[in-house]
């Protein structure tokens, strides 16, 4: 099985990667890769040598990085590039623009002309906006993003939804709740919150803290997105959700009393605009047609990530400094290879 794995150097998508690598020997794997501030090639440091594994450099917004990566034949491709920070969406959302719309259309358009057996795209619970209090959103609810970056996930949505009616690509769609565990960017609320504690930073809690999120362990989400390419149907929409909102306070507290530092260091700043209040998906889908569940409970997987983070503290402080990004150009730029049969 040959997958085109794009923004497989980012958080979700390096987890991805190893987790196919690791179950499945028939499997070969190109990850594509623009390399922006948030991919980090050494978070894949350990599958660098697999034969099975290639990494290219290049944006999804350039049919001239994709299209060549399409001609030796694909069995399917997997869309986790994306820009994916709600405060930068704020700040300038035209890197949004280009990368999760244009670029979901550029894979589109080269799939069409170049068919593949399946096209997974990775998308987000923030596509549906605040959910209500004591109700989660099923995959059949109206769309509804309040945040650029969530609009041009909905968007990208859309062109996957039509590329799909009109052209026949056989496209699976999967939106998730919040993920967290290793090698994720530390601008992201639990990675931050892990360092700044570690260094008895302050935490910035944004307003009350009180925004619920349903946290998922990365794994399983990979094991979700592998049994969608495995066995759904094409034209599915799942959601995938851990099925138990908290409280972003009740979060930053837990990894205080873990890390053993004293609550006085959370800081409470004003709420960024736009804020959702709520996130919460009903993942009953997935779990009846695919038969998927979470593994991994928040307390068993915010001990790992915890542990991850204490044990790879050279990977966080290069994250934080920006370190790897020189890395990357001594190691990847101008060195990238075509895969190879």
């Amino acid at each position: 099985m040959k997958v085109l794995v794009t923004g497989g150097a980012g958080f979700i998508g390096s987890n991805f990667v190893r987790y196919l690598l690791r179950n499945h020997s028939d499997v070969r794997i190109i990850n594509l890769d623009k390399l922006t501030y948030a991919s980090n090639p050494q978070s894949l440091s350990d599958v660098a040598s697999d034969p099975r594994y290639s990494f290219v450099q290049g944006d999804i917004a350039v049919r001239g990085d994709v299209e060549p990566l399409f001609k030796s034949g694909l069995d399917a491709v997997i869309n986790f590039a994306a820009e994916t920070h709600v405060d930068r969406s704020i700040e300038d959302a035209s890197p949004f623009v280009r990368t999760n719309i244009e670029g979901t259309r550029t894979l589109l358009e080269v799939a069409r002309h170049a068919p593949v057996g399946r096209f997974v795209h990775i998308s987000t619970d923030e596509v549906y906006g605040s959910a209500p209090q004591g109700q989660s959103f099923t995959e059949e609810a109206h769309l509804d993003p309040r945040s650029p970056y969530a609009a041009s996930k909905a968007a990208a949505d859309h062109f996957v939804s039509a590329y799909a009616n009109t052209y026949g690509i056989p496209a699976v769609l999967l939106r998730c709740t919040n993920n967290y565990g290793p090698y994720q960017y530390p601008e992201k609320l639990i990675p931050l919150m892990i360092a700044n504690a570690r260094e008895g930073k302050s935490l910035p809690v944004y307003g009350d803290g009180m925004q619920e999120r349903d946290w998922l362990y990365v794994e399983d989400y990979c094991r979700a997105i592998a049994l969608a390419l495995q066995k759904a149907n094409a034209g599915t929409i799942y959601n995938v959700s851990a099925g138990a909102p908290q409280p972003n306070l009740k979060i930053v507290r837990t990894i205080l009393a873990y890390l053993k530092k004293p609550e006085s260091l959370i800081s409470y700043v004003d709420d960024r605009p736009g804020h959702d209040r709520r996130y919460a998906l009903d993942s009953s889908k997935i779990r009846s047609e695919l038969g998927w569940e979470p593994r991994t409970n928040f307390e068993e997987g915010i001990r790992r990530t915890i542990d991850w983070y204490e044990a790879n503290s050279a990977w966080l402080e290069q994250a934080r400094s920006g370190e790897y990004a020189k890395y990357y150009e001594r190691h990847y730029v101008n060195r990238s290879e075509t895969f190879k049969r």
